[in-house]
């Protein structure tokens, strides 16, 4: 479309959910709102734009606890948010935005809309249905360039349930398209990519255990065995001190299968108390357990050999001193 404002094709209004928020129209950032609660009913309405929210649900969303009966904080961000954006029900302005009432809530209208947050879940969508097809080259356009939108959370520093809700699937989202490329990946092995895809997950989520996984695996297989230990080490720190859980199975299988010594190293405690006992000859020497009613001492003709005391050998120092003797006189003669 042509904006009124500049006379250039593309969409009049702009926003951005990931990250920080940034709201733009017809090429002018929006950065002064006339009432606090008028960006966030902004945001919410374009979350769910066209569709009509009834008063009971935008103050459950936006107000919890407040009385939605009264009405007066609803009304005054609403007219807020007609005056910021010139979003008037019968006559818009150059945005094409239009905030309508309609019965018990209202109705967001946006001509020309253009959001990451639309075009992130479509640039996903159609690569995860691109690679369940096998068509992976298409699939690896569509997720890198969803992958390059998500700039951050969602609505970064929002603290509301809505946005805590959307946050999360948007996440989600997020980890299918990198779980997937890293896939790619591997199977490619691509090892510059795979450690780019594994950094951007551990960004999203520093719990993930089929990244450690695959970091682990990538790097056993170019003989880069310290880097193995280090990320095991990192992801069993990481799950114990923040998680109070220890590494699953799987992942302490592969390092036994890729390190042997430090899955070794692991079960110390174990192999310690085995190399602690003492040695067969002593533990030979040492009394059977006798059962109760038994004298402690029953000499045989095997002990009594034991029970003599043992005389040691002591070196002979006239002997030698003798043989020193000798040895200057020979070497003065």
């Amino acid at each position: 479309m042509t904006t009124a404002a500049n006379g250039t094709a593309g969409p009049a209004v702009r926003v951005r959910f990931l990250g920080d928020f940034e709201l733009t129209v017809n090429g002018t950032p929006v950065q002064r709102w006339r009432a606090g609660k008028a960006r966030g009913l902004f945001q919410y309405l374009v979350v769910h734009r066209g569709q009509m929210l009834t008063r009971d649900r935008l103050y459950a969303s936006l107000w919890p606890g407040a009385d939605a009966a009264a009405g007066s904080s609803l009304k005054v961000a609403a007219h807020a948010l007609r005056r910021v954006l010139d979003a008037h029900p019968d006559r818009p302005g150059d945005s094409g935005i239009r905030l309508v009432y309609r019965d018990f809530g209202y109705v967001l209208h946006i001509n020309g809309l253009w959001s990451d947050l639309d075009r992130f879940q479509e640039l996903v969508h159609t690569g995860l249905r691109a690679a369940a097809a096998g068509d992976a080259p298409l699939a690896r356009t569509r997720l890198r360039a969803a992958l390059a939108l998500y700039g951050g959370e969602f609505l970064r520093g929002e603290s509301a349930d809505w946005v805590v809700e959307q946050r999360e699937y948007l996440r989600a989202l997020a980890l299918r398209a990198l779980g997937t490329l890293r896939a790619d990946a591997e199977a490619r092995e691509d090892f510059v990519e795979l450690i780019e895809v594994c950094r951007r997950t551990l960004e999203i989520d520093r719990h993930h255990e089929e990244t450690y996984r695959a970091l682990m695996a990538a790097h056993g297989r170019r003989g880069e065995l310290a880097c193995v230990r280090r990320w095991y080490e990192l992801c069993a720190r990481r799950m114990r001190d923040e998680l109070a859980v220890a590494p699953e199975p799987e992942t302490q299988r592969l390092l036994a299968t890729l390190l042997p010594s430090a899955a070794a190293r692991a079960a110390a405690p174990t192999a310690f108390a085995v190399t602690a006992a003492a040695p067969a000859t002593v533990r030979a020497l040492r009394p059977a357990a006798r059962r109760a009613g038994t004298p402690a001492w029953i000499p045989d003709a095997r002990t009594t050999v034991l029970a003599r005391p043992v005389r040691r050998a002591r070196p002979d120092n006239r002997s030698a001193a003798a043989a020193l003797v000798r040895a200057a006189d020979q070497a003065t003669a």
